[in-house]
């Protein structure tokens, strides 16, 4: 009998009719003798021949249901955000070839990618962090590759149905049925994958202009390529490689031992209450049995995007989605068992070393003490560091070719070249003066002030001079003085800006 018809009987099979009434005595009933219980691993090389693709069965359950919210959430941040129009221009940009970022109302320059790190930072030390709590959550839930994965599964079931209808296809002869199914379901995935590359580009081009442009082909070479390399590598990766990736190429799940220890939640299969484990009728006696809970349905196997046994104990390969965890529940609501034998919970929890509902107790370890700690120090350095940073900032850069020289006037003079960068959403209106000697001028500015474009980075030439008796031969401290405030905006609000340079005497 096949796993699959194991877990039918067991979980359908309907309580027997009474007998009808009899003054005669009932027979006794015959011992139950249990039956032998069934080699898990030979379960487990018949439903995914090695080498062959696995195709995991659809879970339903709790867990299941918030898999599809994460991917709808992760998905909607990913294919809609570029879209949204923030201040008239894209939201979220990363202009690469002009050096410049746009994550909503933040503006980050060539001078801000300390900010960008620090985002990378608060990223990485948020998944140490959450992996020490709670495992793999972010591989199950979140990862790009689980995700598409799952998009890929999702079409799968669309076209070609659900796991056993798939496997009979595969050994299906060609026909015209097989071909329309497998070039409809090509089709799917291609204009999938191709909507997919499009989007990524739109992260660092503007994508309102770049959709236009790439189907009348004046779009750029690099942002064509960008598009068509992520669009090859969700294909081959998601559809192609599929649990390959997870199983053989995921450098995260090499270290992530280094995180966990007996308090980190983890999927486990509760050995003590399961095994002995075995087929068995629904109406059986478990007692009577002298079984476990676990009837060997294989079906926590057969859910299992990347095809591992938890019953065998955690494996590096498990990715924390729970689809065994909804798939052991729907069994054992079946057979009137508690749910459970395979759940979220902590090694110490399985070894009775503290009780379940301490669970949450042990977060308080100093492992999670110490990643939260960092995590908390970058996130305060990010948000002190956006808040206090200069929207307006002046690069004073002394012109090498002309040391000093003498003006019209007859007054000593030196040239500088001034780099302001405007950080901002809006244009400002800037003004400057210098000090140092007593008699002191710059020009090259304008009169009612220099027009910031926003978020736009210019250079200006200007010119500070003196009276020859202040300024000796050598050098002598200046301080430019520069003043701003956005364009319209009520006196008042001028925000002042002192930058030191020096003046060079004759």
């Amino acid at each position: 009998m096949s796993t699959e018809n194991q877990a039918e009987n067991a979980a359908t099979e309907e309580t027997p009719a009474a007998p009808k009434e009899s003054s005669e005595k009932p027979a006794k009933p015959a011992k139950m003798v249990p039956p032998k219980p069934i080699n898990p691993r030979a379960s487990v090389i018949q439903i995914h021949p090695e080498g062959e693709r696995i195709h995991p069965k659809k879970a339903e359950g709790r867990f299941a249901k918030l898999r599809i919210a994460a991917v709808l959430a992760t998905q909607f941040v990913f294919y809609v955000i570029p879209w949204f129009n923030w201040s008239g221009r894209q939201a979220v940009l990363f202009n690469i070839p002009d050096r410049h970022f746009f994550i909503f109302g933040l503006s980050l320059g060539m001078g801000d990618l300390i900010y960008l790190a620090l985002l990378l930072m608060i990223c990485a030390f948020g998944l140490f962090w959450w992996t020490t709590i709670a495992g793999r959550l972010w591989c199950g839930y979140s990862c790009p590759q689980t995700v598409y994965t799952e998009i890929m599964l999702w079409i799968d079931n669309l076209v070609e149905g659900d796991r056993n209808k798939r496997l009979k296809l595969e050994k299906s002869p060609w026909n015209f049925t097989k071909i329309r199914i497998k070039a409809t379901k090509a089709l799917l995935i291609f204009l999938f994958c191709a909507w997919t590359g499009i989007t990524f580009a739109g992260w660092f081009v503007p994508i309102r202009q770049f959709v236009p442009d790439l189907f009348t082909g004046m779009a750029g070479g690099g942002a064509m390529f960008a598009a068509a390399f992520y669009g090859f590598v969700t294909f081959f990766f998601a559809h192609i490689m599929r649990e390959k990736v997870c199983l053989h190429m995921c450098p995260y799940a090499r270290f992530q031992s280094a995180m966990f220890d007996k308090d980190t939640l983890i999927i486990s299969y509760d050995t003590e209450r399961g095994e002995p484990r075995g087929a068995r009728k629904k109406t059986a006696n478990k007692e009577d049995s002298g079984l476990g809970d676990c009837i060997n349905c294989t079906m926590c196997v057969q859910v299992c995007p990347v095809g591992i046994d938890i019953r065998n104990g955690l494996q590096y390969q498990c990715i924390g989605c729970a689809a065994c965890i909804d798939a052991c529940d729907e069994i054992m609501d079946k057979m009137g068992y508690p749910r459970g034998l395979i759940r979220y919970t902590t090694e110490g929890a399985l070894e009775h070393e503290y009780p379940e509902s301490d669970i949450k107790k042990r977060l308080k370890r100093p492992r999670v003490a110490g990643y939260g700690a960092v995590l908390l120090v970058v996130i305060a350095a990010f948000l002190v560091g956006i808040s206090t940073r200069k929207m307006v900032a002046v690069d004073i850069l002394k012109d090498r070719g002309v040391m000093v020289r003498e003006n019209s006037k007859g007054w000593l003079e030196n040239a500088y070249n001034l780099r302001i960068i405007n950080n901002s959403e809006r244009e400002q209106i800037m003004t400057a003066t210098v000090k140092g000697f007593d008699d002191i001028s710059l020009t090259g500015l304008p009169p009612e002030g220099l027009k910031l474009p926003p978020r736009e980075t210019i250079t200006i030439p200007v010119q500070v001079s003196t009276i020859p008796e202040y300024a000796d031969k050598g050098s002598h401290p200046i301080e430019f003085t520069f003043t701003y405030h956005e364009s319209g905006s009520k006196q008042g609000n001028e925000t002042v800006l002192k930058e030191e340079s020096a003046f060079i005497g004759e």
